[in-house]
């Protein structure tokens, strides 16, 4: 089974995705993405408002295989894991919380769906856990197929991954 990882970089709220069949980033390349942009503010404005370009987190997507109608992480997707906490334990992260979003594909009841990602958010904080990433660090949720990477094939397999967003 190959492995694909999906890199989301929101920036100016513009979405631009890897090719679905790229290596494993490298921690210093998760670090590069998930890491908060430098903001600064006019003091001209004392009245200041979030710009759009502001209100877009950091983040990372990751197409994290598990077994069929399972929240258990699949072998193959256990090295990325292990690179995400290299990342998330970074001098420039460590102080950093993070959504961990589970995602599925349009495939099967949204209700059902809704409940699998939540499984599966929560088996990929258990890893980075295990993998020395403080848990009050991370936040799991489960979006299920309402927030598909693919909008045109609901189904494809770039709509089943998990996000990492960085909540500072």
């Amino acid at each position: 089974m190959r492995r694909f990882v999906i890199l989301s970089l929101v920036l100016g709220g513009l979405v631009s995705t890897a090719p679905a069949q790229v290596p494993t980033p490298s921690a210093d390349q998760m670090v590069q993405q998930l890491k908060a942009p430098v903001r600064t503010r006019s003091l001209r404005n004392l009245n200041v408002e979030a710009t759009e370009a502001e209100a877009v987190r950091p983040s990372l997507s990751l197409l994290i295989q598990f077994d069929f109608n399972s929240a258990r992480v699949s072998p193959q997707s256990q090295q990325a894991l292990v690179t995400l906490s290299q990342a998330l334990q970074s001098p420039e992260l460590v102080r950093s919380r993070f959504a961990v979003e589970g995602h599925t594909d349009a495939k099967g009841r949204d209700d059902y769906n809704l409940q699998l990602s939540a499984q599966r958010a929560q088996a990929v904080v258990r890893v980075l856990k295990a993998h020395g990433v403080a848990e009050e660090r991370l936040l799991p949720a489960g979006k299920g197929a309402t927030e598909l990477a693919n909008r045109e094939d609901p189904l494809a397999a770039e709509n089943r991954r998990v996000r990492i967003v960085n909540l500072d």
